[in-house]
């Protein structure tokens, strides 16, 4: 499964793409985020808080899909999913 980040998380993991394996029969999005940062530890306190949920400002999608909306949050299955995408907040002017 492949992990696509942007912004200040491409930055920390050092690659705007990441691949990632998922060791059991049936992988669920929090397994995938597990091994998202089982490779890149450092990412951890940027995309979820302390009890493990998703940062209020941080938005995530599983092929171009909201999992928390039109999913099992993270109980979705990724089986048959390709790309997750991480988008921290971004200003500008």
């Amino acid at each position: 499964m492949r992990w696509k980040l942007f912004a200040t998380l491409a930055e920390t993991a050092g690659d705007t793409m990441v691949e990632v394996s998922l060791d059991t029969d049936e992988p669920t999005l929090r397994d995938a985020l597990d091994a998202l940062t089982a490779t890149h530890p450092e990412l951890d306190a940027e995309i979820t808080d302390d009890e493990g949920k998703l940062h209020s400002h941080v938005r995530l999608l599983c092929d171009g899909a909201d999992p928390f909306h039109e999913a099992g949050g993270w109980e979705t299955s990724v089986t048959d999913i390709d790309e997750c995408a991480l988008f921290p907040p971004v200003s500008g002017g």
